[in-house]
C-alpha cells in the first residue's frame, strides 16, 4: 500500500511541476529544452556533445538559428565555464590582425576573463576557446566542443 501511495505522490509532483513549467515557459521554449538546450538569463544555450572545427561549429549553430556564444557579462562567462570542456566561443580574428571580433561583427571590448592571444609555436591561432578559467586562441581547424546561443524570449 505504501508503494501505491508513494507512486501517487511522485506522479502528482511530476504533474504539478510539468504544469507549472508549461505555464511559465511557452511551448516553443519547451521544445528547445526537450532537445537539450539550456535556459539561462533569457537566453538558450546548446552545449555540444561532439567536437567540430570552429567553422563547422559556427555553421551548426547558424543552422539552428543561433550563433556561437557571445559572452556579454561575468555571469554568462561563469555559466559557460561550468561544463569543464574546451569549447569554441564566437570570438575570432578572421583577418589575423589581432583585432578580435564576435561572430555578430562586434569588436571585443569588454573582458571578463584572462585572454592573452599568443599564437603558440607560431601557429595560426585565430579562433577562441574557453579553457579552464580563461580564453585561449587556437587554430580554427582544431576539433573542440562548442556552445550555441540564441534568444530565449519568445
Amino acid at each position: 500500500k505504501q508503494n501505491v501511495k508513494d507512486s501517487f505522490w511522485k506522479y502528482l509532483n511530476i504533474t504539478c511541476v510539468y504544469g507549472i513549467l508549461k505555464a511559465i515557459f511557452p511551448p516553443i521554449l519547451g521544445q528547445y529544452l526537450q532537445k537539450g538546450w539550456l535556459y539561462f538569463h533569457d537566453r538558450l544555450y546548446y552545449i555540444s556533445s561532439t567536437e567540430k572545427t570552429w567553422h563547422e561549429s559556427k555553421e551548426y549553430c547558424r543552422q539552428q538559428g543561433a550563433e556561437l556564444v557571445i559572452i556579454n557579462n561575468k555571469e554568462e562567462q561563469d555559466f559557460t565555464r561550468q561544463f569543464n570542456r574546451l569549447t569554441w566561443i564566437g570570438l575570432h580574428d578572421p583577418a589575423m590582425t589581432r583585432e578580435w571580433t564576435w561572430v555578430n561583427g562586434d569588436p571585443l571590448i569588454t573582458r571578463f576573463y584572462l585572454f592573452i592571444p599568443n599564437g603558440y609555436e607560431n601557429n595560426t591561432e585565430s579562433c577562441v576557446e574557453i579553457r579552464d578559467f580563461n580564453w585561449n586562441d587556437e587554430p580554427c581547424g582544431n576539433q573542440k566542443f562548442w556552445i550555441c546561443e540564441k534568444d530565449g524570449v519568445f
